[in-house]
């Protein structure tokens, strides 16, 4: 009888091993991990069989996650692997069979030093107040940014640090601050619950894994305008876009409100992309959006497609747009252009910037 616990812990030990971000199951193909972006099958490995995708699935399933799952058609949570390493799952059903999504979450929260971060992001965890989105699309290293700016409030400051996340990510060792982690489903029914009561649990800082509606993106500018400092992600692309995004999940007659309240508590966005490197691995590419007075005018007036002109004109500050970023890597030699203009939102414009860097 096949142990599928004892293969599957094989193949998250593989995944992690050689150093890859995803591992995927699926009926029909061999188990496949995420390398560099690229998809690589594990050779090594037989082709999956619906058996063999159930057994492999419920192995890393609690007795009351598997009834979940089976109710629900589809389950995300997280788990700890060896001690060493954790992942974020999401397991689902395709085609009747059975098949699961794993992210790899390193063990070890890296500093904002050791991601390569732009320096302007250093300055993020001495703030004191204030709204802070980090976007950009899945798998892009949101969360892992994200984690080494509350490790460093964690380390250098005395605070309560309160996260949201559907499921936990990172875990925190808890330093100078003390860190209350609560997860969707296990700590609190839902984001709306415990967004409710964030605010009642004397809180410093705030992070929300994840904005999903006008509730808890209005919680979090209250939060925000009432002295907190709040960390949140968004799966948009841009600065720009994800001011329309937040303005228009509001209802039409709530939409004053919260532009008045958006432009007064935002300081920045940062969009993140992870772009291949030339030689393997993969290079941050950012676009960074501190709001000053332009900007702010900006949101106001709902000209949001000029913001993109603001960042340019504003790069002293240490702002920086997508493009820029993107044609630095490929002038340096770390990213080729061919990648570069994959990763970017108007290739045309990358093209004209590279002239003339």
């Amino acid at each position: 009888m096949v142990n599928y616990k004892q293969k599957m812990e094989k193949l998250l030990t593989m995944t992690a091993s050689q150093g890859a971000s995803d591992l995927h199951i699926a009926v029909g193909r061999k188990p496949t991990i995420r390398l560099d972006s690229v998809l690589i099958p594990i050779e090594q490995e037989e082709i999956i069989t619906p058996e063999i995708a159930e057994g492999l699935v419920l192995a890393i399933l609690r007795e009351d996650q598997q009834k979940r799952f089976v109710e629900e058609k589809e389950l995300d949570f997280s788990f700890s692997h060896k001690d060493s390493f954790r992942f974020r799952a999401n397991v689902f059903f395709q085609k009747g069979n059975m098949a699961a999504a794993l992210r790899l979450i390193p063990g070890k929260i890296r500093s904002l030093a050791e991601l390569g971060l732009p320096d302007l992001i250093h300055e993020f965890p001495k703030l004191n107040q204030g709204f802070v989105l980090m976007v950009g699309p899945a798998g892009h290293g949101k969360s892992t940014t994200l984690a080494a700016i509350l490790d460093d409030i964690n380390r250098t400051r005395a605070e309560h640090i309160i996260t949201v996340e559907d499921p936990i990510e990172y875990l925190f060792a808890q330093d100078r601050s003390i860190i209350s982690q609560r997860e969707v489903g296990s700590d609190t029914h839902s984001f709306h619950n415990s967004l409710r009561s964030v605010l009642r649990q004397d809180p410093d800082v705030i992070m929300i894994g994840e904005m999903r509606d006008s509730e808890s993106i209005s919680t979090a500018m209250t939060a925000a305008e009432t002295g907190h400092l709040v960390f949140a992600t968004l799966h948009t692309n841009s600065a720009a876009q994800t001011i329309d995004r937040i303005i228009d999940t509001f209802p039409a007659e709530q939409q004053g409100q919260a532009i008045s309240q958006l432009a007064t508590t935002l300081v920045a966005i940062v969009s993140q992309r992870l772009v291949p490197k030339i030689n393997g691995g993969r290079a941050v590419a950012t676009e960074i959006m501190l709001v000053n007075s332009a900007i702010r005018n900006l949101i106001r007036e709902r000209k949001s497609f000029q913001i993109d002109v603001v960042i340019e004109t504003n790069l002293q500050e240490g702002m920086m747009t997508l493009n820029r970023s993107l044609a630095m890597l490929v002038k340096q030699g770390t990213v080729s252009l061919e990648n570069a203009e994959l990763h970017s939102t108007n290739p045309h414009e990358l093209r004209l910037m590279l002239n003339k860097l």
